[in-house]
């Protein structure tokens, strides 16, 4: 374990965790930004604005990438360092924005967005452990704070931004700048391979090709025609596609796919040659050997399992209409197959002599704990997420998606400020009291929301429970962190950061269809006391008195979710104090270490 002495952070490492946190920041607000872009995404894949749940997928693909592969890529910053993790996450997340910017169809769209969600969601773990490499125990609590504080600006700032660009652009101007930002930050955490220690670099360095000897020419030169042609297989360029000569390129061999055109037999033969080079240069650009033998050493068959796992559950949940369903339409088969994953992940972890979670990696309490913490303040998270802006939608903005979601914003506002102060008290009053305070005052914050009725939003009052709730979730964020960094070996920090991680977003999954089922028998309960449309509307099929009545029942639906995430906020607090009682901001003693605790 990090003893609780230890020597100064050095101005490049603290520059390394400067520029990994603003790379978590900006993935972090990629996720908001879709929000708004959504309907042009829609519109430019062919699919009608009011069919809004065949666009799931756009979601549902990064959050696929995003939870789903977080485990296999902690595991692997633990084994190999925490920067080329960072870079190469980047680099795909760049990729993925290249793809989404260039999308023409739903496929594409999804294909891109779930390379978003691997690089953004790679970030995080990484970024976390090497806070954990970087500090002893004891100093932690300010640090973790602070990039929490920096990811939750970028949730911020990410509709601000949208907007801002959407102003002046169309969608696909989002994922241009999400590219450039995304290679600009990767080639600054490249160039910082000196001056940082050998646990932040890694001991293979896998995935960036060595700085010594000359660069892979053929390799370079075999991806430019990769992407060249990818893109013009994207594009389709009106001018050549009316051009005699060149128009030839966009014609298909056989049937009407795009990659079955001579274009498109360039860019994946030419992808193929990559590859292969990759795999038998001397100095490729891309060690692709290298990232192979890393997944391997990571224990790529669990990886797959719990990737299966993790994905049936979020295709269970994510795809279905918070509004009116609890699953997806095939939402029990998904959960199926998620539960048969996940009795061969416990079968593969026995018997594995080197298993995605090593045995023994979360046996203290504090370890453990931190994960079902982490899954409540999830479950509880979500109905501020998804119902704040369904409120709004439902009262007083109901013309208005952008208005709606600023009001969110005025929730998120004060989560950073809550995440840096949670930081400092996590040093004085420790990760159990800590976290429990927090989640005090999300509870809070939910009963006050709860209060709302058709014209709240239009007060000033309404901020209070927004403020508090933000405020609260902010506290939580740096205690469940530190109490699961504290309690695990150095060795498995990237892997322990990873699964608080995937927890929560299980537990928002999981909230918001529990919160849905009760919040839907509240609305068909009040629904069930209504006077018939032909009573309320002297004959006629609607009227503006039973648009009313709809509308209160929505609010009560919506008064009901939030006491359930005050409920589920409670909760966590609870299990903090418990489990967290003997969790510490210093160094584990020998006598704990070795009782397991």
């Amino acid at each position: 374990m990090t003893s609780a002495a230890g020597p100064a952070v050095s101005r490049s490492s603290r520059l390394l965790l400067g520029l990994a946190a603003v790379a978590v920041a900006f993935a972090a607000a990629d996720t908001y930004v879709v929000v708004l872009a959504l309907p042009d995404m829609m519109a430019s894949a062919g699919i009608p604005v009011e069919q809004l749940q065949r666009a799931a997928p756009m979601i549902s693909g990064f959050l696929l990438g995003y939870v789903a592969m977080l485990p296999l890529i902690g595991r692997i910053a633990d084994l190999r360092g925490r920067l080329p993790v960072l870079v190469m996450a980047l680099v795909v997340f760049a990729f993925g924005s290249l793809v989404t910017a260039l999308a023409y169809d739903m496929p594409s769209m999804v294909t891109g967005r779930f390379l978003q969600g691997v690089g953004g969601g790679g970030l995080v773990p990484a970024t976390l452990a090497l806070v954990a490499d970087l500090y002893p125990a004891d100093r932690r609590g300010v640090p973790l704070g602070v990039v929490s504080a920096v990811q939750e600006i970028g949730s911020v700032l990410g509709p601000l931004f949208g907007a801002l660009v959407l102003s002046a652009a169309d969608w696909r101007a989002i994922f241009l700048v999400n590219l450039a930002v995304g290679l600009v930050l990767a080639a600054a955490l490249r160039s910082m391979r000196s001056g940082t220690g050998r646990a932040t670099i890694g001991p293979a360095t896998p995935g960036v090709r060595p700085a010594e000897g000359p660069p892979d020419i053929v390799g370079g030169a075999l991806l430019v025609i990769t992407l060249a042609a990818g893109a013009v297989v994207f594009v389709r360029p009106p001018s050549l596609m009316r051009d005699l000569t060149w128009g030839e390129m966009f014609v298909p061999f056989t049937g009407d796919g795009r990659w079955l055109t001579p274009v498109g037999v360039v860019a994946m033969a030419a992808a193929v040659l990559f590859l292969g080079r990759c795999l038998t240069a001397r100095r490729p650009l891309v060690d692709v050997r290298g990232w192979v033998g890393a997944m391997r050493e990571a224990d790529l068959t669990g990886s797959l399992l719990l990737a299966a796992a993790l994905s049936g559950v979020i295709l269970a949940f994510a795809t279905a209409d918070p509004k009116v369903q609890v699953f997806a339409d095939h939402g029990l088969w998904y959960l199926l197959g998620a539960l048969v994953a996940g009795v061969l992940l416990g079968w593969h972890l026995r018997r594995d002599d080197a298993p995605l979670i090593p045995r023994g990696a979360l046996r203290r309490t504090p370890a453990w704990g931190a994960l079902l913490v982490s899954f409540f303040v999830g479950a509880a998270l979500i109905a501020a997420l998804i119902d704040i802006p369904l409120f709004a939608r439902t009262t007083t903005y109901a013309d208005s998606q952008l208005m709606a979601a600023l009001v969110l914003v005025r929730f998120l506002v004060a989560l950073p400020v809550g995440a840096v102060i949670g930081g400092y008290l996590c040093r004085t009053l420790g990760a159990g009291p800590t976290t429990a305070l927090g989640m005090a005052l999300a509870a809070v914050g939910f009963v006050l929301m709860s209060r709302w009725d058709l014209t709240t939003l239009e007060h000033w009052d309404a901020n209070l429970g927004l403020v508090i709730g933000g405020l609260g979730f902010g506290l939580a964020l740096a205690p469940v962190n530190a109490a699961v960094l504290a309690h695990t070996d150095d060795d498995v920090h990237g892997l322990a950061s990873a699964l608080v991680v995937v927890s929560r977003m299980v537990g928002m999954l999981v909230g918001i269809s529990a919160l849905t089922v009760i919040g839907l028998r509240r609305y068909y309960s009040e629904q069930a006391d209504f006077p018939s449309v032909r009573d309320v509307c002297d004959g006629g099929s609607r009227c503006p008195e039973f648009t009313l009545l709809l509308k209160q029942a929505g609010i009560a639906q919506e008064q009901t979710v939030f006491l359930g995430a005050a409920v589920c906020a409670a909760i966590a607090g609870a299990l903090a104090l418990v489990l967290f009682r003997q969790a510490r901001v210093g160094s584990i003693s020998t006598r704990d270490a070795l009782s397991g605790h």
